[in-house]
């Protein structure tokens, strides 16, 4: 396994297909909704590719928003899921808030994946709502990373 901070404009292309994939096609969020002005490599977050067997098969990114680190679309395809992948995703997504000095992270977690989220160190911190059709949560985290 490795992670990678993405920052050419092909592996972000390579995200976006496994965002696709996962998010579109196999759960129906419209085209519309999973791409937003924050996806672009200008620095206002941080995309990050995840490989198995030397293969990119998952993504997620985060950002800065009112002074906590937001998780966002993290996701990994269908068939690498039993691998501990979305642990990873995880990590490497606090590792880089606490390195932008960031000490609480959220998150709007599906429903059907908070209880890997809460194993994770994740609180529950709302009732369900709705995003793109599909139950969320908010979720919160205080890091407890060290930077070197």
């Amino acid at each position: 396994m490795e992670v990678k901070k993405i920052t050419v404009e092909n592996d972000l292309r390579t995200a976006f297909y496994i965002r696709k994939e996962v998010f579109v096609v196999e759960q129906g969020v419209p085209l519309e909704d999973e791409f937003d002005e924050f996806d672009a490599l200008n620095g206002r977050c941080e995309h990050i590719l995840v490989f198995y067997n030397e293969q990119p098969v998952g993504t997620g990114r985060i950002r800065v928003v009112d002074g906590l680190g937001k998780l966002e679309r993290i996701c990994i395809l269908k068939p690498y899921r039993k691998y501990g992948l979305g642990k990873v995703i995880i990590k490497a997504l606090e590792e880089s808030a606490a390195k932008k000095g960031v000490s609480k992270v959220k998150l709007h977690g599906q429903t059907q994946a908070e209880g890997f989220y809460q194993k994770n160190g994740y609180q529950t911190s709302s009732t369900m709502f709705m995003e793109a059709g599909i139950p969320h949560i908010l979720m919160v985290k205080e890091l407890s990373i060290k930077t070197s």
